[in-house]
């Protein structure tokens, strides 16, 4: 397979078939606490995308240039947890500057990125999978970063909609968002195919 291909199965794979949220169930804290509005939900996912490919090349280099056959190799989860709060604060900071309501309105889950296990997940995932070329690493931070936006604007879709249908009363709230979670996380995992 030529190198174009690779890529794009690569990307294709961490958007739909082996999704951070919907297969590792990684990154559920934001998704299903900022996935309320859909536009709530898309600077999240901007936002998220942005920490995940940053932090995932980093921690790429990082790992293969400094800390792979030295004895700093044990720091490895301590350089991964700094290079991800890094790039958390140069959101944060680009958010509140250009974007304040955004801003106010993602509250807290803004900083809680540094703490998004997705984010965490995918940076030892690229290291785990012997990844051996900085190009795959971006693809598949990307793709992944692309696959967590995309779940979460899903959901907030379904969330807005929600609210204008007549759910019974004791499934309204937290009950029928967890069951559209499992529901969605199900039609998802069809992308993987039949397992026998």
């Amino acid at each position: 397979m030529d190198t174009f291909t690779t890529m794009l199965l690569a990307f294709i794979s961490l958007v739909l078939v082996n999704n951070l949220v919907f297969t590792k169930f990684l990154g559920i804290c934001p998704y299903l606490g900022v996935s309320g509005r859909i536009d709530m939900a898309f600077g999240m996912g901007l936002a998220v995308t942005f920490v995940v490919m940053l932090s995932g090349t980093l921690t790429w280099l990082i790992d293969h240039l400094i800390l792979i056959g030295t004895p700093l190799e044990v720091t490895r989860y301590v350089c991964f947890i700094l290079v991800i709060a890094g790039a958390v604060q140069l959101v944060e900071m680009y958010v509140r500057k250009f974007f304040p309501p955004l801003y106010d309105s993602l509250g807290i889950f803004l900083p809680l990125i540094t703490t998004n296990c997705a984010i965490l997940g995918l940076c030892l995932f690229i290291n785990l999978w012997e990844i051996d070329n900085l190009l795959e690493a971006v693809v598949r931070s990307f793709g992944a970063g692309v696959g967590f936006t995309m779940a979460i604007c899903i959901m907030a879709g379904i969330r807005e909609n929600l609210e204008l249908a007549d759910v019974p009363k004791c499934l309204r709230g937290v009950p029928i968002t967890l069951i559209t979670a499992g529901l969605l996380t199900l039609a998802f995992m069809g992308f993987s195919g039949m397992i026998k």
